[in-house]
């Protein structure tokens, strides 16, 4: 018999089982049919957990239940893996932080959202209570991911698949961008985690949340009553037209979406899509054709040129890490798509590896949209190009052609935004 998940497949609780099973290449199936509310309260399923929550794990040897258990359970099912650590020390450090994390986060998080999605009663002082111990646990998890990649060793373990599940709920519908910006190792951690490819194939595409979700309010249906005829009659209706052409105006104004100020800077004579498309069709004598093209399109008026070199590269110990790092950077840059052209250098052939760029803005300053709606910008160091410089304009040369060896150093890999 296969292993079979019962639970609804939105459910983080089950995705830290999927997730596991990933890396240990072991088969979990969804049970067919799975209704939460309804398959949950059969007979069948009250045998397999008695109180009839979920997740449950049905195996060849009968049910888990308990989220933790269950992903321990698959973890254990092959003994080549890391995931359960190397020694005694560093399964006592995995047990440590999965256990931080479902009492220290998720508790806390659960305790903020229930009550605003109608499953509590709002009290004040426990939301407050609530939020004050999740900013106590992510300050704590901020500073020990300071100086670490994973939480345990050098590899994912199962602290990490265990504490990235239990941080998604605050950032998927909790935790927006201006609460989780005090804890940038922990930002940084999670999105690294979550692009991992074992990671997303179960979890999929995740935005961040861009507000908290309001307290359902109970004084909806009285609303429609305070609204009584006798405003109607009197003065709505005659003095409506007037009260129709203001309001027009109001309404009128936000409808059109309001020009990004990028958009308002005078004309260049650079047409950054005709660089970019110089760029992607060049395949030989790339210095004669792209570089010398890209000076001569340049506009020091119009555009800027910044190198950028990560804070913490000795944090850089694993490849694929590193690289997917990068890749979500550039993937959260997108929305400066429209107005720049990057190079990301990951330099090294062993550990810790570099991360150095090179970003082209419209403007002469990097845009304030960007600084403030991408949080990667604030793990970079920033320095604006000075173009009387010629050892930094050939640095730009070399940055854009991927020149090897960079600064005396192999390159791992270059990745490229337009």
């Amino acid at each position: 018999m296969a292993l079979v998940m019962h639970a609804a497949k939105t459910n983080k609780n089950a995705f830290k089982t999927l997730i596991t099973a990933e890396y240990v290449g072991v088969e979990v199936k969804w049970a067919e049919k799975f209704e939460m509310g309804v398959s949950n309260k059969t007979p069948e399923f009250l045998k397999m957990n008695p109180i009839g929550k979920v997740p449950v794990l049905e195996t060849p040897d009968g049910p888990v239940f308990e989220s933790n258990a269950i992903a321990r359970y698959v973890a254990r099912l092959k003994t080549d893996t890391s995931l359960l650590g190397s020694s005694p020390i560093e399964y006592g450090h995995i047990e440590q932080w999965i256990d931080f994390s479902s009492l220290e986060i998720d508790t806390n998080v659960l305790k903020w959202l229930m009550p605003r999605f109608g499953y509590a009663n709002y009290v004040a002082p426990v939301e407050e209570a609530a939020i004050a111990g999740l900013k106590r646990a992510l300050g704590a998890l901020n500073t020990h991911l300071a100086s670490h990649t994973f939480l345990v060793g050098h590899s994912v373990t199962l602290a990490d698949i265990i504490t990235t599940c239990n941080l998604y709920l605050g950032f998927k519908v909790m935790m927006t961008k201006t609460f989780t910006a005090e804890f940038p190792h922990v930002e940084r951690y999670f999105w690294t985690m979550v692009n991992q490819p074992n990671f997303s194939k179960v979890i999929g595409e995740l935005k961040q949340t861009e507000a908290v979700p309001p307290l359902p309010s109970s004084k909806k249906a009285a609303q429609p009553k305070e609204t009584k005829p006798k405003a109607e009659p009197k003065k709505e209706e005659k003095k409506e037209a007037p009260k129709a052409e203001t309001n027009g105006d109001e309404e009128e104004a936000p409808k059109p979406k309001p020009k990004n100020p990028l958009d308002l800077l005078p004309p260049s004579k650079m047409v950054l899509d005709d660089w970019k498309r110089l760029y992607s069709n060049t395949k030989t004598n790339f210095r004669e054709v792209a570089i010398k093209g890209f000076w001569e399109m340049f506009d020091p008026e119009g555009y800027s040129l910044w190198f950028c070199d990560y804070k913490y590269n000795d944090e850089n110990m694993v490849s694929f890490v590193t690289m997917n790092k990068v890749g979500g950077f550039l993937q959260r840059m997108d929305l400066a798509r429209k107005y720049a052209f990057g190079k990301m250098l990951i330099i090294g052939n062993e550990p810790p590896f570099k991360v150095k760029g090179l970003w082209l803005f419209r403007g002469t300053e990097i845009p304030k949209f960007v600084m403030d709606e991408c949080y990667d910008m604030e793990l970079y160091e920033w320095t604006k190009v000075d173009l009387s410089d010629e050892a930094q304009k050939e640095r730009v040369n070399q940055m854009i052609e991927d020149f090897e060896p960079f600064e005396g150093e192999t390159l791992l890999d270059a990745k490229c935004f337009k």
